[in-house]
């Protein structure tokens, strides 16, 4: 950009109003007493002035701009996936080319894939340059901008933050320009906007992408939904940059549904396979290839497609021993209601998973039987994606089952704690914490979190003390009332891990403290994650037995003496617990308390009794119900709807709404142990069908078509809404639930774009399935809800792509750069010149110096009297000096005494 020859400018323009200094200069000269000649006076204030104009204008930065033809060339280099190593030697050799040109001008090199790299001046040849990034990638630690690898990002090439990066970097009062070399394969942002804003001319460099033998799974593309049991086409899309031969695999979950010998053409690649969906809500196809001669790349081989299947509504029930839940499996079969039966094992740990059934139901399951993974998943399922979720009563369900503060805790209507009624049994219970030093970390602050808990799991008429050993015995709390909770967590809150493992003295210890306690039960829980020195630690065990003391131990890893732990715990009548995830302490301490303490279970035949009349019962005779034979005892949360209750008032059936679903809690259970009456009972399968409608997710989306299409890092959402006339739906408001891989949530509205379609564009960096919730809603009212979902496989950075020539000549264009320029004309003069700035402050500064000693010969030197010239007295001088002093005589001296003048008032006239 040419500019004009000369110019100036102020970089810090407030700082101007230090002129205000002026002024004073000037009434301090109207005010002094310097007798000096005025015109001296005058030139004095007027270098003054000058001086202090100077030193403002050094402040404000005034600076020069002059012209100048000097040249700093950026060179941006593509160092991303899909640039191999022939299009690289390409670069070099261009590169070096470039620079043996250069000559005295300036140039500087920014590397690029996923986000800029660092930005390097060194004049260094091809091979010095990857010597270098060689050694940067053995010995450097990634940048903290870059991303983390360990997240499994997929990389990419973002040529808009790269062309955005190095206008940043182009220092001012050079000719900037920039040359980009790539393929012009972006995955993310769009390089011609930034070049459109862009002043400095960007020339394009074309290279080539990968030529290596490559085979690879470019998509799987099926209907985003289909009928259970309907056919339809799974299409296996196949790219090639040569001919081959090979096999296609296509899975449908973990199943192989299709293998097949295939030959495969240059170019793209279509086969087609028919599949269908029976007994899944969600399906996801994958498609592999599989033994082709010429395939340098395996990440590329695969890729996936997410099917939804209508059908009857599903149910998952997972009970400890699901033989014992057939007869609730059957009874919903009968009612139309499909439902599978699953062991704890087979709890789902994806949304995938779960996706397939409309409500999932927990059987006398515990917490110490599932991951907090699992626990996560239900709550997303239930909170995000509207899912149905129940929880029946057990002796390992509720607190029973060690949920209190759990996850799934949290989702329930009911608490897993109680108020203890006075004819309970007291329990004393000594917790006994391992805080050596293999404890650091969060093994010892999740033992505290379930010392804590468990603490606050007890009645007041409970007692409860802690001992923490490492290689000795530390008394937290004595044994004490559990009412003192607040003072007993603060001191378990004051334990660190320090030191060895000696057990068997903290064991001790524990006895001591129980032997004489007034309790009517006693029990000791011990957590240890090592190897203790020796001890007798089953004759402590035996003689804690003796004393009707039990004895429950938690080894924390599989590397703790766990034969010895699981023998104390048998010696001493207790139970024993094995976990390797410190997440899992709490539900542990949670649930053996509880345990021990036996006041959870009500185990009373009873009547159920109707609280609130619901539309759910409807058509069922509550009152001719048979007996229950029991239940656990819970706490209704404040917001929840208790339905049915016991005869002593404790919950029995209650559910709330959690998020986007609903929850169920039945304190009873729903097989032979409690229910052994009920399952003769001819309204049985009716009332549990009727709950689980009532709870379970909705979907009704007639008249509603969804789309999902992905480019790059972002998919397009598209719903298309008609009513049951065939009318669009207008104005209504429609919001969609994202859950990415990791199980983080998003919330986005989609916006109306043109009659009865709605849109939203939403990002998809990580690799894995996202899960979509779609609701719409018209004045209040819930019009449908509806799942999609799609699966994000590798980056389409490994796509095969030709170079991007459109791409790179559409930059250059829009920035007034070259495409394709030769090496030698990249340093060639072109006519433009820059504005250079000149900082003026040092000239400022010398001549303000210079000035300040003229200022101060003007100040302390008499012109005229230094000349030889006599001056008169001013006016101004003559009216300042008072009437009796210009009349006053000389003093006379004494004739006697020379040094006594004459009295004042004799020299007076």
């Amino acid at each position: 950009m040419d500019a004009s020859p000369y110019s100036l400018e102020i970089t810090h323009p407030w700082r101007l109003l230090c002129l205000a200094a002026l002024p004073i200069l000037i009434y301090f000269f109207y005010r002094s007493l310097v007798d000096f000649p005025r015109w001296q006076r005058g030139v004095s204030l007027a270098v003054r002035s000058l001086i202090v104009v100077l030193l403002v204008l050094a402040l404000a930065g005034l600076t020069l701009l002059h012209p100048t033809r000097e040249q700093f060339v950026l060179f941006l280099v593509d160092e991303s996936r899909s640039v191999d190593e022939e299009a690289k030697a390409k670069a070099n050799a261009y590169l070096d080319a470039a620079v043996a040109s250069a000559g005295d001008e300036k140039f500087a090199f920014l590397p690029f894939s996923l986000e800029p790299g660092e930005l390097t001046t060194e004049r260094k040849t091809a091979a010095e340059r990857d010597d270098d990034a060689s050694q940067k990638d053995a010995t450097d630690s990634p940048p903290s901008s870059a991303p983390d690898a360990s997240k499994e990002e997929p990389g990419g090439t973002n040529l808009e933050a790269a062309v955005e990066t190095a206008l940043a970097s182009l220092p001012p009062g050079y000719v900037g320009e920039i040359v980009l070399l790539s393929d012009g394969n972006q995955t993310r942002g769009e390089a011609v906007r930034a070049a459109l804003k862009s002043d400095v001319p960007i020339s394009a460099v074309p290279l080539p992408t990968r030529s290596e033998a490559e085979v690879q799974v470019a998509s799987v593309e099926a209907p985003a939904e289909v009928a259970e049991g309907e056919p339809f086409y799974v299409e296996v899309v196949v790219d090639s940059n040569h001919d081959d031969e090979g096999t296609i695999v296509v899975y449908r979950g973990p199943h192989e549904a299709v293998r097949e010998k295939r030959e495969i053409k240059k170019g793209e690649n279509r086969f087609r396979f028919q599949q269908s969906v029976t007994g899944d809500r969600l399906a996801q196809f994958s498609a592999r290839v599989e033994g082709f001669s010429g395939d340098g790349l395996l990440d590329d081989n695969s890729a996936d497609a997410l099917v939804y299947a209508s059908g009857k509504p599903r149910v998952l029930i997972v009970e400890r021993d699901p033989d014992l839940i057939r007869e609730l499996a059957f009874a919903l079969e009968q009612e139309g209601i499909a439902a599978d039966v699953r062991p704890p094992s087979g709890m789902p740990e994806t949304l995938s998973d779960l996706q397939n059934y409309e409500m999932l139901i927990l059987s006398d399951v515990p917490a110490t039987d599932l991951t907090q993974r699992q626990m996560e998943v239900a709550r997303t399922y239930v909170q995000d994606l509207g899912g149905g979720f129940m929880m029946l009563g057990g002796d390992q369900s509720f607190g029973l089952g060690g949920y209190y503060k759990s996850t799934l805790e949290e989702i329930l209507p009911v608490r897993s704690d109680f108020e203890k009624e006075k004819e309970k049994p007291s329990i004393g219970m000594v917790i006994v914490v391992d805080k050596s030093g293999s404890m650091m970390g969060d093994k010892i602050e999740m033992a505290k979190t379930a010392a804590r808990n468990a603490v606050e799991l007890l009645g007041p008429s409970d007692m409860v003390g802690v001992v923490a050993f490492d290689g000795e015995t530390y008394v937290i709390c004595d044994l004490q009332s559990a009412s003192q909770k607040g003072r007993i967590s603060d001191e378990i809150s004051r334990i660190d891990a320090s030191g060895g493992t000696t057990m068997y003295p903290a064991m001790e210890q524990a006895y001591d403290m129980l032997v004489n306690a007034p309790a009517r039960l006693k029990h000791v829980i011990m957590l240890t994650d090592g190897v203790s020195s020796p001890g007798d630690f089953e004759g402590m065990a035996a003689t804690m037995r003796s004393s009707k003391i039990t004895v429950s131990t938690v080894a924390m890893g599989t590397d703790s003496d766990t034969q010895l732990l699981e023998e104390i715990a048998r010696v001493g009548q207790g139970r024993h617990y094995v976990t390797d995830d410190p997440s899992a302490i709490p539900q542990i301490f949670a649930k053996e308390t509880v345990t021990a303490s036996k006041s959870a279970i009500e185990e009373q035949p009873f009547l159920p009794q109707t609280i609130r009349a619901t539309q759910t019962l409807a058509g069922l005779d509550m009152e001719a119900a048979p007996f229950l034979l029991g239940y656990v005892t819970t706490r209704p949360k404040p917001t929840c709807e208790v339905i049915l209750a016991t005869e002593k008032g404790d919950p029995l059936l209650a559910w709330w709404r959690y998020g986007l679903g609903m929850t169920v809690a039945f304190t009873s259970d729903a097989k032979a142990r409690w229910a052994s009456e009920w399952l003769g009972w001819p309204g049985y399968g009716k009332f549990w069908a009727q709950v689980i409608r009532h709870a379970m997710r909705k979907s009704d989306a007639r008249g509603v078509e969804v789309t999902v299409e992905r480019r790059g890092d972002v998919a397009t959402v598209t719903l298309d809404a008609a009513d049951a006339d065939g009318r669009f739906v207008d104005a209504a408001q429609t919001d969609l639930t994202l859950i990415d891989p990791r199980l983080g949530t998003k919330k986005v509205s989609l916006s109306q774009t043109a009659p009865g379609r709605y849109t939203a564009e939403i990002s998809t960096p990580l690799p894995g399935a996202y899960h979509l919730e779609l609701a719409q809603k018209q004045e209040g009212q819930l019009l449908f809800r509806q799942s999609r979902g799609l699966t994000v496989g590798y980056s389409d950075e490994l796509r095969l792509r030709p170079t991007n020539e459109s791409l790179l000549r559409s930059l250059a264009v829009a920035s007034r750069g070259t495409y394709d320029p030769p090496a030698a004309s990249i340093f060639v003069p072109d006519g433009r010149t820059a504005r250079r700035p000149e900082p003026l402050w040092p000239w400022l500064l010398a001549a303000a110096a210079i000035l300040l000693v003229g200022d101060v010969f003007l100040r302390r030197i008499d012109i005229a009297v230094a000349m030889g010239r006599s001056r008169p007295v001013p006016a101004w001088g003559r009216a300042a000096t008072p009437r009796a002093i210009r009349s006053r005589p000389a003093p006379r001296v004494s004739p006697n005494r020379e040094d006594v003048p004459v009295r004042e008032e004799e020299a007076v006239s």
